[in-house]
């Protein structure tokens, strides 16, 4: 609760003064260490009778974390404190996955361990490869993640009394069975045998091995893509309370398993409002080059309400300055791109996209500024990640941020199942009408 300090210097809590059918309530008001102001609404039920109508939750603070902090306003991004431009430029997916679930930066000791251990949980019990032949031909890989992320409870039970042992495991095998998932599913779905992950092998050079490596070709790993989809994940680790991190919490509230939460969260990350967006922006791009334009014309019906076509990848629902982590993959995308046999028509839309949306008054006004997903999808397409993977891509890049979200909830003081009102629009109470007599 937030304090403030009265005419004698002593300290009295700070409240919001609220006045329903003539009474007057004080309620709570909380501030975060950024200087965030909440007004606590908890007792709002209980003593007025009123609830909150927020459509989309725009306005509501579902929990204290101090995990992700947000500033929309001014382009802010911030992973444990540490700012998402120095961690991008200095850090790797390995060394954030362990800040955001521990709340530190590891030692180079506890970086090597936690690495190691990674790499030690990243194999699948063997009887789940029958799964991956039982999904239909074409199935998508988000589908088949999900799926086989819920079924791994079944194969490595969570014990009713978790020890700091028993969720140390758990965590390192989500985060490393993940990849090893989504490279078997990508492997079935071209109809080539799966690739085992190595010991020897890091995190994303693993993982793109176990993508793109067979039986007659070693795969060859560029260093810049390697750094390229590295980057890709520690942009992605975190976003604070999104849709599918407030699915995570609000099912991992009802105590299920941890292998059923972070299923939900995959779930909720498969819709193209939210992880699928990148796919949507390289069908539009894909689009404006079969038109063989440059995108003018493009720009011009998307502002037109009438016409089909929007512009994908522009505007945020809490960035009202540049998306801090657009700014960073459009580095990325010119180094990648610029590399010999790396050019990309693609790349240079965009570019033509950003350059008009930026120098017309209908999206500066509006706040539309290129967002992650405007350039998230090119670095994929550039490192030869198919279409239907791009999703998964981006669920493996969010599950440290998921479990980190878990752990606080579920080793909060306040932790209690998730459940929210709504106000109810339906029919009044009524008689039951016997069935002949009904017209």
């Amino acid at each position: 609760m937030s304090e403030t300090r009265n005419a004698n210097g002593k300290a009295t809590p700070e409240t919001a003064r609220l006045i329903l059918e003539g009474r007057e309530y004080e309620l709570p008001v909380v501030r975060g260490t950024e200087g965030e102001k909440a007004v606590d609404i908890s007792s709002l039920r209980r003593t007025t009778g009123y609830i909150t109508l927020d459509k989309g939750y725009e306005n509501t603070g579902s929990c204290r974390s101090s995990v992700t902090f947000i500033d929309g306003e001014k382009g802010i991004l911030r992973y444990r404190g540490y700012p998402i431009d120095e961690l991008a430029a200095k850090s790797t997916f390995t060394e954030v996955a362990y800040l955001l679930l521990y709340g530190e930066l590891p030692t180079t000791i506890q970086l090597e361990e936690f690495s190691t251990f990674l790499n030690e949980s990243s194999l699948i019990h063997e009887d789940m490869l029958h799964f991956f032949v039982g999904f239909p031909r074409g199935s998508h890989p988000m589908g088949i993640l999900a799926t086989t992320v819920a079924s791994l409870s079944t194969f490595y039970p969570v014990p009713e009394v978790m020890d700091e042992k028993a969720e140390r495991q758990i965590l390192a095998n989500l985060i490393s069975q993940v990849r090893t998932i989504a490279a078997i599913s990508y492997k079935k779905s071209i109809g080539e045998p799966i690739v085992y992950p190595s010991y020897k092998l890091r995190y994303v050079p693993n993982f793109l091995t176990m993508m793109f490596s067979s039986p007659v070709k070693e795969s060859d790993l560029d260093d810049d893509i390697v750094q390229a989809i590295d980057l890709f994940l520690i942009l992605h680790a975190d976003h604070e309370q999104n849709c599918s991190t407030s699915t995570v919490r609000l099912t991992g509230s009802s105590l299920a398993n941890v292998y059923a939460v972070i299923s939900a969260g995959i779930s909720a990350l498969w819709g193209p409002r939210h992880g699928g967006a990148n796919q949507e922006v390289i069908r539009m791009l894909e689009k404006i080059r079969d038109e063989h334009g440059d995108g003018t014309e493009y720009v011009r019906r998307a502002k037109d309400r009438n016409a089909p076509d929007r512009l994908m990848g522009f505007g945020h629902r809490v960035y009202k300055n540049f998306d801090p982590r657009a700014k960073i993959l459009k580095e990325a995308c010119h180094k990648l791109l610029k590399k010999p046999g790396m050019i990309d028509p693609l790349f240079d839309i965009a570019l033509r996209l950003e350059d008009i949306a930026l120098h017309d008054e209908y999206f500066v006004s509006r706040n539309l500024y290129p967002n992650v997903d405007f350039y998230s999808g090119l670095i994929l397409r550039a490192a030869g990640i198919p279409y239907d993977m791009f999703t998964v891509l981006f669920a493996i890049g969010r599950t440290p941020g998921w479990l980190a979200h878990w752990r606080e909830m579920y080793h909060g003081e306040d932790f209690r199942i998730m459940r929210p009102r709504q106000i109810y629009t339906g029919s009044t109470c009524r008689t039951y009408v016997d069935r002949s007599r009904r017209r």
